[in-house]
C-alpha cells in the first residue's frame, strides 16, 4: 500500500504539471491601411512578392549570378550555421522538462592470505583465499516542471529558434537584392565606357578635321585646342570607369562567396522589362510575407514566453530523485531478490528572500516583451514605408528615364546641326563643344537613370518580401 501510494503521488504531481503560469502568445492588434501609398488600383495578377526570384528577373546571366550566390554567399552559410546552432539549443533546453536516468555497476575482488577469514572467504589456491562483491544500481531524478517553468523555457527556445529561420530568409532576401543591385550597377558602368569609347572615337575625328581646317586656314588654333578639350575630357573619363568597373566586379565576387574576378555580362541596362503596372497585393499580406516582420514576431513570442518563465520563478521547486539497484559481498548473489535495495526522495524549496531578485527579473521579461511590441509594430511600419517608397521610385524613376531620353535625342540632333554649321562656317566651334559636352553628359545621364528604374523594381520586390 505505501509503494502503491508513493507512485500515485509520483503520477498526480507528474499530471500536475500541466498547469503554465504567465500569458499565453497573441499577436497583438495591428491597423495596416487598404492599399499601399503610391499604388495603382489597375494592377492584376499574382502580387510581385508572392513571386519567385527567377520568374522576376529575365536575364538569365543575372539568374545564374543569383543562384551562385545563394549557395556559396558566406553570410547565407552563417545563418544557415546559427539555426543549426539554435535547433541544438532548443534540444538542451528541451531536455530540462524530463526526467534523467543513470546507472552504475561495481565489481570488488580481495585476496588475502589463506585462514584470514577463517571459513567465509572463497576459493583457495597457493595459500590465498579470495572475496569478490559487486552491485548494480539505477538512479532517476526529475525537476516536475509543475508550474510550466521548463515548458516555457523550451517556447522561448523554440521563438528563438523560428526567428533564426526568419532572419536566414531575411539574409536569402537581402542577398538577391545586392546582387541585382551589383549586376544592374556593372551593366551601368559598362554602358558609360561603351558611350565615352564611342564618344571619344567621335572627338578623335572631329579634332583631325579641326586640325587639317586650322592648317588650310579654314579655322584657327583656338579651335583646334578646344578639340582637344573634348577629347582629353573624355580620355581622362576611360581609367576612372575602367576602375569602377574592376572594383564593382571585385564587391559582386564576394557576393557570390569566391576571390575577385572577372564577371560574365548579359542583357544590357537598356534590356532591363519595366512592366508599366506592377501588382502588390494588400499591406496586411506583408505580416505573413515579409520575414523582417516574421523575425520581429518570434522575438516577441519569445519575450512573452520569458514572463512565463520569470513567474513561474516565484513558486516551489518540487523535484524526485532515488536510487535503485541490487548488491552483494558474493557475485551469485547478484541474482537473488533479497539483495535488492532502493530509496526515494522529495523536495520542495521556495525561495523565501532575495531582496526583490525574481520580481525586477519579472519586470525586466515584462519591460523586454513590451519593447519586442514596439519594434514589431515599428518593423510593420518601416515595411510600409520602404513598399510605398519604392512604388512612387518606380513611377518618378519610369518618368524621368523617358524624358532623358528625348534630351538624349535633341542632344544628338543639335550636335549634328552645330557641327554642320562650324564645317560651312556659319558658326564658331564654340557651339560645337558646348553641345558635344551637354550630348555626352546626356548620355551618361541616360545610362543612370536606366539604373535607377532598374534598381527601384529591384528595391520593390525585397520591400513587398519577395526574394526567399
Amino acid at each position: 500500500m505505501r509503494r502503491a501510494g508513493i507512485v500515485a503521488l509520483v503520477i498526480w504531481l507528474a499530471l500536475a504539471g500541466g498547469c503554465t503560469v504567465g500569458p499565453n502568445y497573441r499577436r497583438p492588434m495591428v491597423n495596416t491601411p487598404a492599399s499601399y501609398r503610391g499604388a495603382s488600383g489597375d494592377a492584376d495578377g499574382q502580387p510581385l512578392g508572392a513571386r519567385k526570384w527567377d520568374t522576376v528577373f529575365t536575364d538569365p546571366v543575372l539568374r545564374a549570378l543569383i543562384a551562385e550566390a545563394l549557395k556559396n554567399n558566406f553570410d547565407v552559410k552563417i545563418a544557415a550555421d546559427r539555426v543549426l546552432e539554435q535547433e541544438a539549443q532548443v534540444g538542451i533546453t528541451r531536455a530540462a522538462q524530463y526526467p534523467s536516468l543513470s546507472a552504475g555497476a561495481s565489481l570488488d575482488a580481495l585476496g588475502l592470505p589463506a585462514g584470514l577469514l577463517g571459513g567465509n572467504s572463497s576459493g583457495g589456491g597457493s595459500g590465498h583465499s579470495y572475496v569478490t562483491s559487486g552491485g548494480f544500481s539505477i538512479s532517476p531524478s526529475w525537476n516536475l516542471d509543475f508550474w510550466g517553468y521548463y515548458r516555457r523555457q523550451t517556447e522561448s527556445a523554440q521563438a528563438q529558434l523560428r526567428a533564426y529561420k526568419w532572419a536566414q530568409q531575411v539574409t536569402f532576401s537581402t542577398l538577391v537584392e545586392d546582387v541585382a543591385t551589383s549586376y544592374y550597377q556593372l551593366r551601368t558602368l559598362d554602358a558609360q565606357l561603351e558611350i565615352t569609347w564611342k564618344t571619344l572615337e567621335d572627338r578623335k575625328q572631329s579634332l583631325d578635321l579641326t586640325t587639317t581646317l586650322e592648317q588650310g586656314g579654314g579655322g584657327t588654333l583656338a579651335d583646334v585646342r578646344q578639340a582637344e578639350e573634348l577629347f582629353f575630357t573624355a580620355k581622362a573619363e576611360i581609367p576612372d570607369l575602367q576602375r569602377q568597373i574592376q572594383q564593382q566586379e571585385n564587391g559582386l565576387s564576394i557576393l557570390l562567396g569566391h576571390a575577385p574576378e572577372s564577371i560574365p555580362r548579359g542583357s544590357s541596362i537598356a534590356e532591363v522589362a519595366h512592366p508599366v503596372e506592377i501588382p502588390v497585393g494588400l499591406p496586411s499580406e506583408l505580416l505573413e510575407r515579409r520575414p523582417d516582420i516574421l523575425r520581429a514576431e518570434e522575438l516577441l513570442e519569445q519575450a512573452n514566453a520569458n514572463i512565463g518563465v520569470a513567474r513561474a520563478q516565484f513558486f516551489p521547486t518540487i523535484s524526485l530523485s532515488g536510487t535503485g539497484g541490487i548488491s552483494s559481498d558474493a557475485l551469485k548473489g547478484l541474482v537473488e531478490s533479497k539483495n535488492l535495495y532502493y530509496y526515494a526522495i522529495g523536495s520542495l524549496t521556495q525561495t523565501l528572500f532575495d531582496a526583490g531578485k525574481l520580481r525586477s527579473n519579472l519586470k525586466l521579461a515584462e519591460a523586454e516583451h513590451k519593447e519586442l511590441t514596439d519594434t514589431y509594430q515599428q518593423t510593420i511600419i518601416g515595411a510600409l514605408r520602404d513598399v510605398s517608397n519604392a512604388l512612387v521610385a518606380y513611377r518618378l524613376t519610369r518618368d524621368y528615364r523617358q524624358d532623358q531620353e528625348k534630351l538624349v535625342a535633341s542632344a544628338t540632333d543639335a550636335v549634328r546641326l552645330a557641327r554642320l554649321l562650324y564645317y560651312a562656317g556659319s558658326t564658331s566651334y564654340l557651339e560645337v563643344l558646348t553641345n558635344d559636352e551637354t550630348l555626352y553628359s546626356a548620355q551618361l545621364t541616360l545610362r543612370t537613370a536606366e539604373q535607377q528604374e532598374a534598381l527601384s523594381m529591384v528595391q520593390l520586390y525585397n520591400a513587398l518580401g519577395g526574394g526567399w
